[in-house]
């Protein structure tokens, strides 16, 4: 396998004396299966020589793993619109239209985000698998981090388990919603497939944990535009835990009602806060609302935030 760049690792004082696995899976937090694809590939040096694993690094040694090797597309190119809100050699943070699958769901579909990402890649001269960190619904917009290795993903996926992985959205919901009387709050209710419908969820004491924080910006007798954090990323959870305490999106037609205002449910994706794991660096990525959700704010005479 042919690589692209090496990431290099200098090995502190305090991992002196370990073993050169041990430092893969410590400090850099790879999986057993990626260090025996590195060791088959030969994707793993030590001062410039292929090292055993069980060899003894010291202080100062220049540990290095192939972790961005080029890999080819498995999607046809195809250009999609969407935007590139950030960039680098691990991550992407695109921002996706609505209407727009993430991925292909069934055999030979086409026209799905991915498809225009590998294009973009293409355009660069470029390859590789898109890698969605998250997920969005077809008819959400707004921002989806994309990993552009399996590392990158697997560091990412860690952060989004252990929460560091900020992810707030904009809703508009049916009806002045006070939620618990205040202007903010959290809704801690499990989620579970509804028995009877192939694609609804609902909220159960069998289900998942589920949870979201949330804060009104602006309401009126008609509508509320609330600010949304995810906690938990369940399926379809913010359409979920509104539509159960009474307070639909609009134009959600699966939990509420179809709207002669907006052709799809009225949510949107509008920041993205990380630290990234390989830069160390503290990163905040924002998406403006989209014609059609301002149109809709136009309309329910509710203020943005843009």
């Amino acid at each position: 396998m042919s690589h692209n760049k090496w990431i290099t690792y200098r090995v502190p004082e305090e991992w002196d004396r370990h073993t050169v696995e041990e430092v893969l899976k410590g400090p850099l937090l790879l999986s057993n299966r990626m260090i025996n694809r590195l060791t088959r590939s030969r994707g793993i040096r030590l001062n410039g020589q292929m090292p055993w694993l069980k060899r003894v690094v010291k202080k100062g040694d220049r540990l290095q793993v192939a972790v961005r090797p080029r890999e080819r597309a498995d999607l046809e190119p195809e250009p999609v619109p969407f935007d590139v809100r950030y960039e680098d050699a691990d991550l992407m943070v695109v921002d996706k239209p609505a209407g727009v699958n993430v991925h292909p769901v069934r055999p030979g579909e086409t026209g799905t985000l991915a498809h225009g990402i590998v294009h973009y890649w293409k355009e660069q001269g470029r390859e590789g698998k898109v890698r969605p960190v998250h997920r969005l619904d077809r008819h959400t917009s707004g921002l989806l981090m994309v990993a552009r290795s399996a590392y990158a993903h697997q560091l990412m996926d860690r952060e989004l388990r252990e929460k560091r992985l900020k992810r707030f959205y904009y809703a508009f919901l049916e009806g002045s919603f006070s939620g618990s009387g205040f202007s903010e709050g959290t809704i801690d209710a499990p989620i579970a497939r509804e028995p009877n419908h192939p694609l609804r969820r609902t909220v159960s004491p069998k289900g998942d944990p589920a949870v979201t924080h949330y804060r009104v910006l602006e309401r009126n007798e008609h509508a509320t535009l609330v600010r949304v954090e995810l906690e938990t990323g369940r399926t379809h959870q913010i359409r979920v835990h509104f539509a159960h305490l009474g307070f639909p999106l609009f134009g959600d037609g699966l939990y509420g009602s179809k709207s002669r205002l907006i052709r799809r449910q009225a949510l949107h994706a509008c920041e993205l806060r990380f630290r990234h794991p390989l830069k160390e660096e503290s990163i905040e990525v924002r998406s403006p609302l989209p014609k059609d959700l301002l149109d809709l704010a136009r309309n329910l005479k509710l203020r943005t935030p843009e």
